[in-house]
């Protein structure tokens, strides 16, 4: 991967953090790496825990950031997801899927959201 999308993806997950922080959420890990792969930012909103996906674009060609979490990274998110929560004994807490969409402009202006509750764990894991 090369350093500009690095530093991009680093730039979108600090402002993700600011983001969730103004919304009330407390944030527990960044960057929670399993064998399957990473979760950007686990964080606690009242009593529920909360992961959250980070996708920053800085153009259209491959979509809006929110057409990036296909099925298939909904699937993975899941499994790393049962993961954190096993490994915390959390496995009985609340827990949900959200995503930080942040699409830049070339004038430099960006559009930054969050959609909570944006997907289900997907079904068919065991913990």
């Amino acid at each position: 991967m090369n350093t500009e999308k690095i530093q991009l993806g680093r730039q979108g997950e600090d402002q993700a953090v600011s983001l969730l922080e103004h919304h009330g959420y407390a944030i527990l890990e960044r960057n929670f790496r399993t064998r399957l792969g990473e979760i950007d930012i686990i964080a606690r909103q009242g009593d529920v825990i909360c992961f959250v996906e980070v996708k920053t674009r800085t153009n259209r060609n491959q979509g809006s950031p929110l057409e990036a979490i296909t099925f298939w990274k909904q699937r993975k998110l899941s499994q790393m997801a049962l993961l954190y929560l096993k490994q915390k004994r959390l496995i009985e807490v609340s827990a949900r899927f959200d995503i930080v969409s942040i699409q830049k402009d070339p004038n430099g202006q960006q559009t930054i959201s969050l959609l909570k509750n944006a997907f289900d764990l997907s079904e068919g894991y065991r913990y």
